[in-house]
């Protein structure tokens, strides 16, 4: 990341601005979502069978996802570079660990986990700048370790007018290149349609360190 970087100050500034809120929104957002939960089982899956189940969630905002891959038998904690989403994400799930963090300074020995998991948290980044967030996951991964990227898909590499903060979408080859150039292997695959009161199609990479 460049050291002029302001994105991550800005980004963790808009999402405290809209903390509360935002909870409210997403706290119950896999209820009617089928396939993303079928997607997060089967990365729980994959992440189990390496006989670890370590694992990180990487932008978890107020925490419900780290929750919900604690219910896939994972021993799951979460981290964010927004205060706010943090005390939220304490106050909530008191029972799991949340970190005041950046995605590129992981607290966790190399290769010390079995997966990290990615979801909507890489979408603000410059693409120039998201080399260092991939390379991190990378480190902290063991060998045979996965990682699940969730995201916005589209033709090109393109910002838009997300509701907190400015965001990227990418097309799937892309940002599977990203991740191959930073050690990654892809496994898998997925594109869901928007559904009502989404804007873009959905994009999930499993792929394996």
């Amino acid at each position: 990341m460049s050291e002029t970087s302001t994105y991550p100050s800005a980004t963790a500034d808009a999402y405290d601005a809209v903390a509360d809120l935002y909870t409210e929104l997403v706290q119950n957002i896999l209820d009617d979502q089928p396939l993303d939960r079928a997607v997060l089982a089967a990365f729980a899956d994959l992440v189990r069978s390496t006989g670890r189940t370590r694992a990180v969630e990487v932008g978890c905002g107020p925490g419900h996802m780290t929750a919900h891959l604690r219910s896939l038998g994972l021993d799951a904690f979460g981290l964010d570079i927004a205060p706010a989403m943090i005390d939220i994400a304490r106050r909530d799930h008191p029972g799991l660990r949340f970190d005041l963090s950046s995605m590129d300074a992981v607290d966790t020995p190399d290769g010390s986990l079995a997966g990290v998991l990615s979801w909507y948290s890489l979408i603000h980044t410059p693409p120039a700048e998201l080399r260092p967030y991939l390379d991190e996951f990378h480190r902290v991964l063991a060998p045979g370790g996965h990682l699940l990227l969730g995201f916005f898909e589209g033709p090109e590499i393109a910002p838009f007018d997300h509701k907190v903060v400015t965001a990227y979408r990418w097309p799937l080859d892309a940002l599977a290149e990203q991740a191959a150039a930073s050690g990654f292997t892809e496994i898998g695959r997925m594109v869901r349609e928007p559904r009502t009161g989404e804007r873009h199609r959905q994009g999930r990479l499993f792929l394996t360190r």
